[in-house]
């Protein structure tokens, strides 16, 4: 009987996150897959677990990930975890994710914090709808290209970034979106946990004169849509008056009532069912 594949979330920065089901777990699992074995092993030993670990990461060859899945197919259990946060987002461990739906290898989800949702949560921006796009690439022409893909996106946008290349990184997303908001979230959870809500150009003239220091989660405003293009079609909006002044309601009611929910003046709406009927 096959075992189990654990995605076990793990604390982004304070310690005191961690649930007593992820510890279960840890302590339980018969092996641990890390993306960092020495960071993962200090994670144990404060908690005084001594679980074995294995090396899985972005540049682990197909061979691990086989000899990973063989040892669950043969009954052990198995914890993947990434540095920090939840694995598998990102993160290579959704290959292994992807191998064990393919061998039909059971797996439970064990989640933790995430800096993405903990950053939307206190960035002040709009979170109703929003889209990850993870690290942006260190080549300059794909960066850019990046950026060029997404600058009429109108969801909010998260991205990670790393401290030495946040102030090129914050350029370039200048010279794509224009001087939109952003919220800078830096070292989230730990004992320097800053957001700064601001835009572009004063985000760059900030870390010109001020080092970034730590790990940086960036949530920035969508573009806004095209007033014109957004607005219903006049003949669309007359479709609605006709049905509405059919069932009994005031031309004249209608059409103020439209006119500030779709943009069209009053008149041009009320002139405009009146030539219809002449």
């Amino acid at each position: 009987m096959s075992g189990t594949l654990y995605i076990v979330g793990t604390p982004i920065g304070n310690l005191g996150d961690i649930t007593e089901r992820q510890l279960e777990i840890l302590g339980s699992a018969d092996f641990i897959a890390a993306e960092d074995t020495r960071v993962t092993r200090k994670l144990l030993s404060h908690f005084d677990l001594h679980t074995p670990l294995v090396s899985y990461h972005e540049h682990s060859p197909e061979a691990v990930i086989r000899q990973i899945a063989d040892r669950l197919a043969a009954g052990e259990s198995c914890a993947v975890v990434t540095d920090a946060g939840m694995p598998c987002i990102s993160d290579p461990g959704a290959l292994l994710v992807q191998r064990c739906i393919a061998e039909n290898i059971p797996m439970q989800v064990v989640p933790g914090p995430s800096a993405v949702i903990s950053a939307l949560a206190i960035s002040g921006q709009d979170t109703t709808r929003f889209c990850f796009e993870g690290f942006l690439s260190v080549t300059k022409k794909q960066r850019v290209s990046h950026l060029e893909m997404l600058k009429n996106e109108q969801r909010t946008m998260v991205f990670y970034e790393a401290p030495h290349k946040l102030l090129n990184t914050l350029k370039d997303m200048y010279a794509a979106f224009g001087d939109r908001s952003l919220s800078i979230c830096r070292e989230l959870t730990k004992i320097h946990e800053e957001m700064r809500k601001t835009t572009f150009s004063e985000a760059i003239a900030y870390y010109t004169e001020n080092t970034p220091r730590g790990e940086f989660v960036l949530v920035i405003a969508g573009a806004q849509p095209d007033e014109e293009s957004a607005r219903p079609t006049l003949e669309s909006v007359l479709a609605i008056a006709r049905e509405r002044i059919a069932a009994g309601e005031r031309a004249s009611d209608v059409c103020k009532q439209l006119a500030a929910e779709c943009g069209y003046p009053k008149r041009q709406l009320y002139q405009a069912l009146l030539d219809e009927e002449s």
